[in-house]
């Protein structure tokens, strides 16, 4: 006999949900953001996550990159 449970059929309200916690590193260790003050808070939702592909993507256009971090021919 299996169980099988149908997540479409689970119906959670807000007050049954767990928050998800997200941790970070900084200076050298990790930290809840939740611990983080105001300002720090907001420079950590404005930083962009690197995307191996869209770099990939940039240095193979026309062969060569003609931004400032490309390296010296």
């Amino acid at each position: 006999m299996t169980n099988t449970i149908n997540f479409e059929d689970v119906k959670l309200t807000d007050a049954e949900r767990q928050p998800c916690e997200i941790w970070t590193r900084v200076m050298g260790y990790h930290r809840p953001v939740s611990e983080f003050n105001k300002g720090k808070k907001s420079e950590y939702y404005s930083r962009k996550c690197f995307v191996e592909n869209k770099a990939v993507m940039h240095l193979s256009l026309e062969g060569s990159c003609a931004c400032q971090f490309a390296a010296a021919e």
